[in-house]
């Protein structure tokens, strides 16, 4: 299944506000609690998307009034809130389980063991729908080992934290399939409503279990606008509308992106030096997304399930 070009284009545009983004994600708990920075940026995303969401229901409500577009079978209000609540619940666990487990571990292997979503969503779309694709699985090996080199420069060790990673990894998987299963539900709404639901789910936990300092909240205003606008208000949204049509498993790959880009931007912005490792890290994981991005041709298979 070859991706339209729009839609790689729309979640590489997510990867990469992800991948300038992670900064502001550490930089931000220097002033409060995980919980709270996630509850915090997560209404903030959903602040940013409510004039849209608020236009395209009058826009929508006047062009059918008016005659100007055929009927269109929409979603039910059920299956909508459905999807928003659903893609809520996975994206907050899933964030804050990585929120956490920045506290204590190197940024470079959280990227690693977070990004291993590209070989969970593979998984969980060959059990949903039994047939899976032989160059998407080149893709995610090659992709694997380019993680690899671009995260971990020495022997890696399992350490306390990386549990967490390892379930947030999961959890993000689950996240893309909810987003694949509820594709008919409109991109920006159902963004939305996900970060209405992560955002009191987070902010009632961290009523119960930390200190929210309103100086602390006001001190770390930078990190926290634009992890809300950016990283939740636009790469979110974008995620959604990006996915829309595509393989859940060739766009997860495309989003790994976000490690590739946090250590360029670290190169053009900051001056950090690119070792050979890295250099090698990024042309695998490169490799992957133009593989998985070719054409395959139909009805050629290697057994009754397994696609070339």
């Amino acid at each position: 299944m070859k991706m339209p070009l729009k839609n790689s284009l729309i979640l590489l545009a997510a990867a990469t506000i992800w991948g300038t983004a992670f900064v502001a994600q550490s930089a931000g708990m220097d002033y409060m609690g995980p919980l709270t920075f996630n509850g915090i940026r997560y209404f903030l995303g959903a602040g940013v998307l409510s004039p849209f969401v608020i236009g395209r229901k009058i826009l929508a409500d006047r062009t059918r009034k008016a005659g100007a577009a055929p009927p269109v079978q929409r979603p039910s209000v059920s299956r909508i809130l459905t999807g928003g609540a659903l893609c809520g619940f996975f994206l907050c666990v899933a964030s804050n389980f990585q929120q956490f487990a920045i506290l204590s571990v190197d940024v470079g292997k959280a990227g690693f063991l977070t990004a291993m979503y590209i070989v969970i969503v593979p998984v969980l779309a060959f059990f949903r729908t039994g047939h899976t694709w032989l160059r998407l699985w080149i893709s995610v090996a090659l992709a694997c080992a380019g993680l690899y080199f671009l995260s971990i420069s020495g022997a890696m060790r399992f350490e306390s934290g990386d549990a967490a990673l390892v379930i947030c990894a999961f959890v993000f998987s689950l996240h893309i399939m909810c987003i694949d299963s509820f594709g008919d539900v409109d991109g920006v709404l159902l963004s939305f409503l996900q970060f209405l639901v992560a955002g009191t789910l987070s902010l009632a936990a961290a009523l119960a279990v930390e200190t929210i300092s309103v100086s602390g909240v006001l001190t770390g205003w930078f990190p926290l606008v634009y992890a809300g606008v950016f990283s939740c208000g636009i790469a979110y949204t974008f995620q959604i509308i990006g996915q829309k049509g595509a393989d859940p498993a060739a766009a997860s790959l495309i989003l790994s992106l976000e490690s590739v880009v946090s250590v360029l931007a670290g190169f053009l912005l900051l001056g950090q030096k690119l070792s050979a490792r890295e250099l090698f890290g990024c042309v695998l994981m490169f490799i992957a997304i133009i593989l998985v991005q070719l054409p395959v041709p139909e009805g050629r298979r290697v057994n009754n399930n397994v696609d070339l």
